[in-house]
């Protein structure tokens, strides 16, 4: 039995005058709690659990579907990872000082990152982020009294790119540009964090890395470092199929400008996901799993029960970017 309260101490309503029985504790949670009391926000960050789906995992027996669960960091994405590391970097080297503004394209996501540390910080932000961001994200970045520019929605983050560099361009003592399509601090951050966790969280059993191209330094930091681990690890990115698609954050690559840190040789494969598959998975998960996730995860989870489908046996371990709550505008879950 989990630890935990146990209902039958608590349903006879008729002796609530007598002694109650002993609460039983987790030891693991308290320890938790001592052991996190006191830290800074920031300190938060990172140390997220890997969580089994065993709705999805029972159509392919034999094989184990893994989803790092990347909402419980502060910011509730996977990109607080590199918007931290990044930032720490921009301190260390001097690049950036306290009376600079921090600017970066995003489609979101490293926006919410950048507007919360900086927050706690005590920095200014300014982004450019496509316009047809999902109303959610701009509603928590006007929350954090973040500064943002809304790019043209067809050029997708490509327009954004091109918007914070023009605007660096014309003031740099201005502004710390930490371009998170180029700094190495983002695959960095995974590197140093993401994967070590995996294969710890896996005693070092993974067998499958499924993760999808935005930046690209998800997965380039985490498979370069889940390689060093165990060269027989597969690791498998995953870009949306075509140049117009519905996954905010991820690039086709083909059509887009291609981040300096993208290296196409670490991924064994590398796949095309298809919007209308992440919308259902997105649906599926939250009614097998009772697990709200977003989209790009949505198209993650069904990347990676893909090749659990081509498999006998193993262990494939997916990130699960965010959650739903920044999409729960979005017309999918009518249809």
């Amino acid at each position: 039995m989990p630890l935990g309260y146990n209902v039958g101490q608590v349903s006879n309503l008729a002796s609530l005058d007598a002694d109650p029985p002993p609460c039983i504790i987790n030891p693991d949670m308290i320890t938790r709690i001592n052991a996190l009391a006191g830290k800074n926000v920031t300190e938060l960050v990172g140390g997220t659990p890997l969580l089994e789906l065993p709705g999805i995992s029972a159509e392919v027996p034999g094989v184990d579907i893994l989803g790092k669960a990347e909402w419980y960091t502060p910011g509730g994405s996977v990109k607080d990872r590199p918007a931290l590391w990044m930032i720490r970097d921009g301190e260390k080297t001097g690049s950036l000082t306290p009376e600079k503004i921090i600017l970066d394209a995003t489609s979101g996501n490293t926006g919410i990152a950048y507007a919360w540390i900086g927050a706690a910080l005590g920095y200014r932000v300014k982004l450019c982020m496509p316009k047809n961001a999902s109303e959610e994200r701009k509603k928590i970045l006007r929350a954090y009294g973040v500064d943002f520019v809304l790019t043209d929605p067809d050029e997708g983050s490509d327009g954004a790119i091109r918007e914070a560099r023009r605007l660096y361009a014309e003031d740099p003592d201005l502004y710390f540009y930490p371009d998170q399509y180029s700094n190495p601090a983002n695959p960095r951050s995974h590197y140093e964090s993401t994967a070590p966790e995996i294969w710890e969280q896996t005693n070092g059993e993974i067998t499958h890395f499924v993760a999808g191209l935005g930046t690209s330094g998800t997965f380039v930091g985490t498979a370069t470092r889940l390689k060093e681990y165990n060269p027989a690890i597969e690791t498998i990115s995953f870009e949306p199929d075509s140049a117009f698609h519905g996954l905010e954050g991820m690039k086709h690559m083909e059509s887009a400008i291609v981040p300096a840190i993208y290296d196409p040789t670490i991924a064994d494969q590398n796949r095309a996901a298809r919007t209308e598959d992440a919308y259902e998975m997105v649906k599926r998960v939250a009614r097998e799993e009772g697990i709200l996730i977003g989209l790009s995860a949505g198209a993650a989870v069904a990347t990676a029960l893909e090749v659990a489908r081509e498999i006998e046996s193993g262990t494939v371990v997916t990130i699960l970017c965010d959650g739903a709550d920044k999409y729960l505008s979005e017309n999918f879950w009518e249809e």
